[in-house]
């Protein structure tokens, strides 16, 4: 599995419960594509978010999103510094 970033941008502030209702909705797009959510960040002023994922790879990630309805600008396979 690989660690899979999803940086999402708002033009206004996002109302964070409406996102993770609308992830909710949206959850067997993830669980059947084995994408696990690890944790998610909101920027203070709320309009820039960054989700983290473990799933088989970055292409799988992106379409789970699509297919929940979640807007993203850019997703990618990352790995954490000092790990090898």
């Amino acid at each position: 599995m690989e660690l899979v970033i999803v940086e999402r941008s708002f033009a206004q502030p996002v109302d964070v419960a409406a996102l993770v209702a609308q992830a909710q909705q949206g959850k067997s797009c993830f669980s059947s594509r084995r994408v696990s959510p690890v944790r998610s960040m909101v920027s203070r002023d709320g309009l820039r978010m960054i989700c983290e994922y473990e799933a088989p790879d970055a292409e799988v990630v992106r379409l789970a999103n699509q297919l929940a309805g979640l807007p993203y600008d850019r997703v990618w396979s990352a790995q954490v510094l000092g790990e090898e």
